[in-house]
């Protein structure tokens, strides 16, 4: 390879100055910096210009790591030290050569330790820092638990020899779930899968709605993995035939951690799903959930009712809950008494009496909510409503003079009206209770890192201008390192919000079908989530094919 630096590169293509060359290569001698990261620091070029100049002139290759699957045996050939000094990961090996990621693949003493180290020869590729970064930290740190437990595992006959020092904290099985569970947490994912296969037990995360694999781990580790997890549940280790349900509280970087989890026997072993409830996330501020005025104002409306049954309907892992609680932190005042019963407690809220669930002992929602109804309170709030007797007893609740929050399993706001029927609560008691309904979806975010305008095809701006939208600022997303080349980062909230007027009273006493409630409430003004998420799109908030994805055409 021609050794060329990479200032002469950068002057070359135009795209650094002599003179601000001069300033960086100074300023690299007094704080002892490789160049790249002084021109980066310093804002003169971006990284992205700076892969695209090692790539077209010097035919460098520009790997995106999270296509690349990586071997673990691979992963030890290069020293964890090594590896954070010079920001490098070996990819894979092709004869006696081992290609490799770099952030700055002109370091040719990093490439001469390289060799010297592994004894192949090494072929550069480049990709990006905060990616490379974050590879190092994921493999390396986990990886070395994982060469403790294999060892552990070889030296031993049995499992329990392996698991009696578990709960001490040094211990490389307690190591590697305590890993698993913080790195969870700092990628904002909201569900962790250990998922045990015939190829071995892949650790999965649900973020932003969608399950990704991030690692798959040796099939032999899956016992201890999965006795540790129990272990820390307080779930009987020995019994593996049936379900077991269990809850881990713990504390990552200073935030409470709440997790709840289930085990569920397969046919290659336990499969374990943990639920991650952040107890110290900040609550989003009704006025910060993304509705349109005109949903606001229908949600406003039905919560600041004296009584009555406000619904919040959608599947699980719509933020159904996140409503409930912005609704709480607003009606939340020194004069009202406000209790609620739920499972789990997701947030906690400074003066609102909060009761949690707990079957074993028979608290049901029903025995739950009977109780405080007995303590003199102003407004109710369900975490859900799974059962007859439970719909039944808010309902009521509703008619003597209480406001009744609550969440619904529907897939729309006007099934819910006959999803209660369904349930066996008659018609005359929901058209007197029921107040508002409010569906609900979430649809991930556009990456605001690598979001582009484009222009529409015909399907999508003839959806477009059915509903009077523009579309001259629709975007997507092209994929980077922020967002894990997604194209989304984060995730907001799609609506519908139905106000059960007099009318529509009377339709739900006629047992009408859901078509022609549908039918009412557009003919009055109902926005459906399809209509709000389109609206979002062409806001360019997020994406016409993730409102397709989540909603169906109405």
């Amino acid at each position: 390879m021609q050794r060329k630096r990479i200032g002469d590169l950068l002057v070359e293509a135009g795209l650094l100055s002599d003179e601000r060359l001069q300033e960086a290569l100074q300023e690299q001698k007094e704080l002892q910096m490789k160049l790249g990261d002084v021109l980066l620091t310093r804002g003169y070029i971006s990284e992205q210009q700076l892969i695209e100049v090692l790539e077209f002139q010097l035919g460098i290759p520009h790997v995106q790591l999270f296509r690349q699957k990586l071997d673990p045996k691979l992963i030890s050939l290069i020293p964890k030290q090594t590896a954070e000094q010079h920001t490098v990961i070996p990819i894979r090996i092709e004869g006696n050569r081992l290609i490799v990621a770099m952030a700055d693949p002109l370091d040719y003493f990093a490439i001469d330790e390289l060799r010297m180290i592994t004894g192949l020869r090494i072929v550069p590729t480049i990709a990006s820092k905060d990616e490379l970064n974050r590879v190092i930290k994921r493999y390396y740190g986990l990886q070395e638990s994982i060469d403790q437990i294999s060892e552990n595992l070889a030296l031993s006959e049995t499992e329990e020899h392996i698991l009696k020092p578990d709960l001490e904290e040094q211990s490389p099985v307690v190591k590697t779930v305590n890993q698993i569970i913080s790195q969870a947490v700092e990628l904002g994912a909201s569900d962790i899968h250990i998922d045990p296969q015939d190829d071995g037990l892949r650790i999965r995360y649900r973020i932003d709605g969608m399950v990704r694999t991030e690692r798959t781990m040796p099939i032999h580790m899956q016992s201890v993995i999965v006795a540790r997890i129990k272990i820390m549940a307080n779930l009987n280790v020995s019994e593996r035939r049936v379900p077991q349900d269990g809850r881990i509280e713990m504390e990552i970087n200073y935030r409470k951690i709440d997790i709840r989890l289930s085990t569920l026997p397969t046919i290659y072993g336990e499969k374990i799903v943990m639920r991650i409830l952040d107890m110290g996330s900040a609550l989003t501020e009704i006025d910060r959930l993304g509705m349109s005025k005109r949903n606001m104002d229908a949600f406003k409306t039905g919560i600041t009712r004296p009584f009555g049954v406000v619904l919040i309907t959608g599947p699980t892992g719509s933020g159904k809950t996140t409503t409930l609680y912005s609704a709480l932190s607003r009606l939340n005042q020194e004069e009202v008494n406000i209790i609620t019963i739920e499972d789990p407690v997701e947030y906690q809220l400074l003066g609102i009496n909060q009761v949690q669930v707990n079957p074993a002992v028979g608290l049901t929602f029903a025995q739950g909510l009977r109780a405080i109804l007995r303590q003199d309170p102003n407004i109710v709030m369900v975490g859900e409503i799974r059962d007859t007797e439970t719909a039944e007893i808010a309902v009521r609740a509703a008619m003597t003079g209480h406001l009744v929050l609550s969440t619904l399993h529907t897939n729309s706001s006007v099934n819910s009206l006959t999803r209660l029927i369904d349930m066996g609560v008659e018609p005359f008691l929901i058209a007197s209770a029921l107040n508002t309904v409010v569906g609900q979806r979430l649809v991930r975010r556009i990456c605001t890192h690598c979001a582009v305008p484009y222009t529409p095809v015909e399907e999508e701006a003839q959806m477009l201008s059915e509903f009077g939208l523009p579309n001259d600022r629709l975007r997507r997303g092209l994929g980077c390192a922020e967002c894990a080349h997604t194209g989304y980062k984060g995730r907001i909230a799609i609506h519908e919000v139905l106000a059960v007027d007099d009318p529509l009273r009377s339709m739900i006493l006629k047992r009408s079908s859901d078509y022609e409630y549908l039918e009412y409430a557009l003919k009055n003004g109902l926005e459906t989530m399809l209509q709000d998420g389109l609206t979002k799109a062409a806001a360019g908030l997020t994406s016409i094919q993730e409102v397709y994805r989540v909603t169906s055409r109405y």
